[in-house]
C-alpha cells in the first residue's frame, strides 16, 4: 500500500516508546502504576494512532499526534487499566434480584463478618473441639437444619451444581421421572434435560406441558427408576386448563413404591411473601414438612445471601450426597460460607430478616416509601439551575427478577425523565457511562429510575451524575 505524503509525515511525528517511558518517569500521574502497565498503555495508544494514519482517518491531524496529545492518551490507557473490571454501580432498574447486575445485595452484618473471615485463618475444616480435621459443611448445616426442619444440609458453590450432584449421585444411569411441564430452562440457557444428561440420568418424561396427573407418575414406574423429581417453576407460570401432582402427592407415591422424591425448588425461600401482601410462593420449611427427601435452592435469590447452592434433606440421603467426589469440585470456599452463615442466622427472627436483608426489605417495601424517595430524587433533580430536566412521578411496577415469582408486579413510584435535546438512548448511554454507572430503564421514549432498588447514598450520585450532564 503506498502511503500519501501527508500520511508519511505524521507516522514521522510519532514519538518513541523509550521517550514516552522516560517522561512518564517524570510525571507524578504514574507513581504506583507498575512499569509493565504504563509500556502496555504506551504501546497500546501509539498503535491506535499508526492504525488510524494508514487508515487515512481524516480526524487524525499534526495537533493530535503532539507529545502532549499522546501522553494524554496514555494516562487514559493506564487509568483504564488500572481500573478494576468488576465495579460498583447503581441499579435504578427496579428489578431487585438483578442477575446481570449481582443479584442480591448481602447485609451490612454479613459483610462485615466477611471481611472478618477473610483477614485471618479459620476453622474451615478444623474441628475446635476435636482438634482435628473437621467438615467445611458443619460452619452452615445446623444453622439450615433449624430454620428449614431438615436432618441434614450442605452448599456447593451454585443451585445448578446443587442439582446436578444430587441427580448424578441418586440416579446415575437410571431413569428419573420429570413431569413434561417442568422442564424449565433458566438464565444461561441451563435446561432441565441438558443437566439430568451431564448427571448421567436418564428423564423420562410424563404428562404433558399443561396437566399432569398421578397416574402419568405411576404408569411410568419401572425397575429402571431411581428417582422422582419435582422442578417448581419459578421463572414462568402455566395457567388456564392445567393440573399437577402436588409434592406431598409424590412423596406418598415415592414412600409407597420405596423410591425417593427430590424437589428443586430454584429462587428457594424461607418467607411466606404472601404474608406481605405478594404472590405466594413455595417455602424450603414447606417442602421440607411435606416429607421430600432432597431439596435444592439458591442462596442468591429471594433467599438474600451470597451465590449458593443450598441442599437439605433426609440424612442418609445426603450422606451419600456428601461422599460424592464431584461434591469437592463444587464446594464453596471460605468466603462465601461466612456470608451464607451470617446471612442464615438472621432469619431466626423473620420480622429481623425482612427488615435487614436488602432483597427482603426491597419486595416488601411500601408505596409511601417509594413515593418520599422518588420526591427526595425529584427535589434534588429539579434543582439543578438552568435544568432542562422534565420530571414526573409515575406509577410503574418493579420486578422480583432472577427469574424469580414471575407473576409479580409490584407496584412502584417511579421518575420518568426527559431531557430537552437529549434522546432517552442518549440520556441512557450517559448514565451507563458516569462514575459510578447508573442503570436505568427505558420506557415509552423516556428514561425511568425507580426507587425500590436505590440505597439512600445513591441520591446524591445521581444528582451529581445529572449536574455533569447538564452544565
Amino acid at each position: 500500500m503506498k502511503l500519501s505524503n501527508n500520511q508519511q509525515t505524521l507516522l514521522r511525528m510519532l514519538p518513541g516508546v523509550d521517550l514516552l517511558l522516560e517522561q512518564s518517569k517524570k510525571d507524578t500521574f504514574f507513581e504506583g502504576i507498575p512499569n509493565a502497565v504504563v509500556v502496555n498503555s504506551i504501546r497500546q495508544t501509539l498503535d491506535s494512532r499508526r492504525n488510524r494514519i494508514l487508515a487515512a482517518d481524516p480526524s487524525i491531524d499534526e495537533q493530535n499526534l503532539s507529545d502532549s496529545r499522546i501522553m494524554e492518551l496514555v494516562k487514559e490507557s493506564a487509568a483504564e487499566s488500572m481500573t478494576p473490571n468488576l465495579k460498583s454501580l447503581i441499579n435504578a432498574t427496579g428489578v431487585v434480584v438483578h442477575t446481570n447486575l449481582g443479584r442480591s445485595l448481602v447485609p451490612a452484618e454479613v459483610i462485615q463478618n466477611l471481611a472478618h473471615i477473610a483477614g485471618r485463618y479459620s476453622n474451615l475444616e478444623y474441628d475446635l473441639g476435636a482438634g482435628k480435621r473437621g467438615s467445611r459443611y458443619g460452619s452452615v448445616e445446623d444453622i439450615l437444619c433449624e430454620i428449614s426442619g431438615a436432618a441434614a444440609g450442605m452448599v456447593v458453590n451454585n443451585n445448578a451444581a446443587a442439582v446436578l450432584l444430587c441427580l448424578e449421585t441418586l440416579a446415575r444411569g437410571k431413569e428419573v421421572i420429570v413431569s413434561r411441564g417442568e422442564l424449565v430452562e433458566i438464565g444461561g440457557s441451563f435446561r432441565v434435560p441438558d443437566v439430568m444428561a451431564k448427571s448421567g440420568g436418564i428423564l423420562k418424561e410424563v404428562g404433558t406441558t399443561n396437566r399432569t396427573h398421578m397416574q402419568d407418575y405411576e404408569n411410568a414406574l419401572a425397575e429402571n427408576t431411581a428417582l422422582m423429581l419435582k422442578v417448581h417453576r419459578s421463572n414462568y407460570s402455566v395457567i388456564g386448563f392445567t393440573a399437577e401432582v402436588s409434592l406431598k402427592e409424590l412423596v406418598e407415591l415415592g414412600t409407597k413404591h420405596g423410591l425417593p422424591v427430590m424437589e428443586d425448588l430454584g429462587s428457594g425461600t424461607f418467607i411466606d411473601f404472601s404474608k406481605y401482601g405478594l404472590i405466594k410462593e413455595p417455602t424450603v420449611q414447606e417442602s421440607v414438612a411435606a416429607g421430600v427427601d432432597v431439596v435444592t435452592f439458591s442462596g442468591d435469590k429471594l433467599l438474600g445471601g451470597p451465590q449458593a447452592g443450598i441442599i437439605v434433606g433426609k440424612k442418609q440421603i445426603l450422606d451419600r450426597i456428601k461422599q460424592n467426589p464431584l461434591a469437592r469440585a463444587l464446594r464453596i470456599d471460605k468466603m462465601t460460607l461466612a456470608a451464607l452463615e451470617a446471612t442464615l442466622r438472621l432469619y431466626r427472627d423473620e420480622d429481623h430478616a425482612v427488615r435487614r436483608i436488602p432483597t427482603l426489605q426491597m419486595l416488601t417495601m411500601n408505596l409511601n416509601e417509594l413515593a418520599n424517595r422518588a420526591t427526595r430524587l425529584a427535589d434534588d433533580l429539579n434543582a439543578i439551575s438552568g435544568s432542562r430536566l422534565e420530571i414526573n412521578q409515575v406509577e410503574l411496577s418493579s420486578k422480583a427478577g432472577g427469574g424469580a415469582l414471575p407473576l409479580l408486579e409490584l407496584p412502584s413510584k417511579c421518575l420518568r425523565i426527559k431531557i430537552q435535546g437529549l434522546s432517552a438512548n442518549k440520556l441512557e448511554q450517559n448514565m451507563r457511562q458516569n462514575t459510578p454507572p447508573i442503570i436505568g430503564r427505558i420506557e415509552n421514549d423516556a428514561y425511568v429510575i425507580d426507587p425500590r432498588t436505590l440505597l439512600d447514598d445513591d441520591l446524591p450520585i445521581i444528582r451529581a451524575a445529572f449536574e455533569k450532564l447538564l452544565n
